[in-house]
Formats: C-alpha cells, sequence, structure tokens
C-alpha cells in the first residue's frame, strides 16, 4: 500500500466513524425523555461527529488550500455549540420547560430563588 492509500482507508474510518456519531445524536433527539438530554446529546456528538467528518476530508483533500476552510467551520462549531447549549438550557429552566425530577442536582435553584 502507498501513503496516499493509506490515508484513503484512514479518512474513510474518520468519516465512519464522524457520521456514526452524528446519527447516534439524531436519535439521541429523539429518544431522549426531556429537553436537557436532548440538548446534551444534540452539542456533544454533533460536535465530535463535525470534528471527524472534517478531519477526514481533510486528510482526503489535504493539498487543497481549501482545507484551511475546513479548519475554521469546526473552530466555530467548538466556540459556538456550547454556548448556544447553555444560553438554551438556561432559558428552558428559567421558563420551567425542565423536567426538575430528572435533575439529580440543582445549583441553579438557590442562584434563582426570589430575594
Amino acid at each position: 500500500m502507498t501513503g496516499t492509500e493509506i490515508l484513503d482507508w484512514i479518512s474513510v474510518i474518520l468519516l465512519l466513524l464522524g457520521a456514526a456519531l452524528s446519527f447516534a445524536a439524531g436519535v439521541g433527539l429523539v429518544r431522549f425523555p426531556d429537553l436537557l438530554s436532548r440538548m446534551h446529546t444534540a452539542a456533544k456528538p454533533q460536535v465530535m461527529g463535525l470534528v471527524l467528518i472534517s478531519v477526514g476530508l481533510g486528510l482526503r483533500l489535504f493539498p487543497d488550500p481549501r482545507v484551511g476552510f475546513l479548519f475554521l467551520v469546526v473552530l466555530f462549531q467548538i466556540l459556538t455549540v456550547p454556548v448556544a447549549s447553555h444560553i438554551a438550557a438556561r432559558v428552558a429552566y428559567r421558563t420551567g420547560r425542565v423536567r426538575r425530577d430528572l435533575i439529580g442536582v440543582d445549583e441553579l435553584e438557590e442562584q434563582l430563588e426570589p430575594r
């Protein structure tokens, strides 16, 4: 096997792993019972799946200068998805759309109690 064939196989494996993680995130959105669990599965595996897919594409398209755009996409997703997920969860908590019986430790309740 040549070096190009090895990189092709590595990129195929990374693409399949990324697709599997993205698929698992989609299944979790349908299967999990409450909003916070769904948000967790929408944020964590989706971003990791995107990273794996982007690395696989980057290995496949390496000499192409457009590989830098893949890096920017991954960086933007890593920076924005956790922040957006946190803000959406906090809004859901404040508006009462969270099932409190499924929360193990509720540290936010002490901070939001009326004074």
